[in-house]
């Protein structure tokens, strides 16, 4: 899907997850319009526009430190445009501005249960009455030391830094994966960063891509014939 259109849009920087492509699907789950790039395109700021209404940055197998395999333009952080950073993606946020990420003493695969610290619009509706959560970890490395600005929303048994924010500057990060079923409420997470922080109006449907895409062929074929298999 081309940065090139009209339409709002939520940026979805690519660090090689396996879940990217579920990141986006639950974004036009929401109504939203989702671009995935990878992180090496991201690097051009050339691509942002005033249509981007929020950057995720994604998931990965890497380790933050790892600069002879990535590199990240921390002049993305000054677009003033609001992050959510997911499991990699949120120790990125932490590294570029000045926090620390170290090995975890206990690799964290599979459900975790949070615990609720305090308020943000990030976690609205997210937790239960007794203020816990489960979700879906994956991880071998975490945050250690949060940036200046920043504070904890929610910790686990092995992660304190599990969901943070720095609520002046938008920018908000979860050592989990909202995207995956097996977060509970993840949608919700991801609804309140849409519509609360990032502001952005429904825009996207099925029916909407579906008639774009017919349209795009119509004008590329012409009164030409086509084989389609």
């Amino acid at each position: 899907m081309s940065l090139n259109n009209n339409l709002n849009k939520i940026l979805i920087i690519d660090f090689g997850s396996q879940f990217t492509q579920l990141i986006a699907r639950r974004i036009r789950e929401l109504g939203i319009f989702s671009v995935i790039v990878n992180h090496k395109k991201a690097n051009n700021l050339n691509i942002f526009n005033n249509k981007i209404r929020g950057i995720i940055l994604s998931g990965g197998p890497l380790n933050v430190y790892d600069n002879n395999k990535f590199k990240f333009n921390r002049k993305i952080l000054l677009l003033n445009i609001p992050v959510l950073g997911i499991c990699f993606g949120h120790q990125i946020i932490s590294k570029e501005l000045g926090g620390k990420v170290k090995k975890s003493k206990f690799r964290e695969f599979g459900l975790a249960q949070v615990k609720k610290v305090n308020n943000s619009q990030l976690i609205k509706n997210f937790f239960n009455k007794k203020n816990t959560n489960n979700v879906w970890m994956s991880h071998a490395d975490q945050v250690s030391k949060l940036p200046n600005g920043f504070k904890v929303i929610a910790s686990s048994k092995n992660s304190k830094f599990t969901i943070v924010e720095n609520h002046k500057k938008r920018f908000y990060g979860v050592q989990f994966h909202p995207e995956v079923t097996h977060t509970d409420k993840g949608k919700i997470l991801l609804k309140n960063f849409l519509f609360s922080i990032c502001k952005i109006k429904k825009n996207w449907s099925l029916k909407h891509q579906k008639l774009k895409l017919i349209k795009d062929i119509k004008d590329q074929v012409g009164n030409n014939k086509v084989i389609c298999a």
